[in-house]
This record gives structure tokens, sequence and C-alpha cells, in this order.
């Protein structure tokens, strides 16, 4: 099953929109993976694992092969050695800019003691980013 655009007769395809999304963003990790992205932008494979404490390697890598599946993450591979793996919210991802940030705005309010420093704020896509213009 494709998450991106599953055709008429997917047996996996719901018939629900939402249901579909919601699908896409459950699990453990997933929304604060792009939440991660959306306030930090594009990252390296350690510095995202770093950045979302206690998930393990095995899987941010699911999760972030889900998300590139459904065309809401970007990865790109830097040739070296050993090769460079970034990752980035395209401009799918970043529509659901909105969304990650009111839960932003309720998650501060439900847990005040929890929130550290100044709201994290949306990381724009820069013009001209080729990550974020991929859908």
């Amino acid at each position: 099953m494709s998450l991106m655009s599953p055709g008429p007769n997917d047996p996996g395809r719901s018939p629900c929109p939402m249901e579909a999304l919601l699908g896409l963003l459950a699990g453990p990790w997933t929304t604060y993976i792009l939440w991660v992205l959306a306030t930090s932008g594009t990252l390296r494979f350690g510095a995202l694992r770093r950045a979302v404490p206690g998930i393990s390697a095995r899987l941010l890598a699911l999760r972030l092969r889900r998300l590139e599946d459904a065309g809401v993450v970007a990865r790109t591979v830097e040739p070296a050695a050993p090769p460079r793996v970034s990752y980035a919210l395209t401009a799918r991802g970043f529509e659901l800019a909105a969304a990650l940030e009111a839960l932003n705005v309720v998650a501060r309010r439900w847990y005040p003691d929890q929130a550290e420093g100044p709201p994290a704020r949306i990381a724009a896509p820069e013009a001209g980013d080729q990550m974020a213009s991929q859908l």
C-alpha cells in the first residue's frame, strides 16, 4: 500500500482522508519527529536522533521511511565516506505546520511546568529550498 496516493482499488485505502492522515501520524514518535524537523529545519540522522531522546535508531529509521514514502519528509544523501544523510520536511510536510503549532499551544497550556524557554516556532522553508519544494 502506498501512503502517498493509493489506487481506487487498493485494499488498504481508507474511504476517509482524515482516517488516512491520522493513520500516517499514528504511532510513537511520529508527530514529535515532524515537530522537531518543523522547528529545527534540515537535520542529519544522528542530530535528529539526539533531538528525540529515547527513540531507537531502528524506530527512527522506520518512522522516517514511512514519512518519506508519504511525501512528508525528504531524505538527501550526500556522497561522502561515510555517506551523510539529511532529513527535512517537504512542502507537504510543512502543510502540517499549523496543526503542529496548534498542538504546541495546547501542550504548553496543559503542561506549563514542562515548558522550557520561549515557545518553539516553525522554521519556514528557505526560498528555493529543494527539500521543502518536493512533494
